[in-house]
């Protein structure tokens, strides 16, 4: 498992390219490292955290203080299962953890 880290977009895809060459099965935390060639992927959906985001500045040009907007956690995510990779590695993904993934890339 990786962690999401600046050092993370500038080498993601050594990084993919490392787990995949040592058969390490790895979840990423952007869907940029699954574009890469990587295996798997659970993290928040972007365009809703940026949809929200709008709507906090929308509340501060209105006039409401930073001291009385709540602090906000994702409320979306998404679970992306790339098959080439796990072809690439020898891992077969359970028929089950499929039907749960919202995105399979066969």
């Amino acid at each position: 498992m990786t962690l999401p880290q600046p050092l993370m977009v500038g080498h993601r895809k050594r990084i993919v390219e490392f787990a995949s060459k040592n058969k390490l099965p790895a979840i990423y935390p952007t869907p940029e490292l699954i574009d890469e060639g990587g295996l798997m992927c659970y993290a928040s959906i972007y365009t809703d955290l940026f949809r929200r985001a709008g709507a906090y500045v929308d509340k501060i040009l209105k006039g409401v203080k930073r001291a009385d907007l709540p602090v906000e956690r994702p409320t979306k995510f998404e679970f992306i299962i790339n098959l080439k990779a796990a072809k690439q590695i020898g891992l077969t993904i359970p028929q089950s953890v499929l039907y749960r993934a919202d995105r399979v890339i066969k």
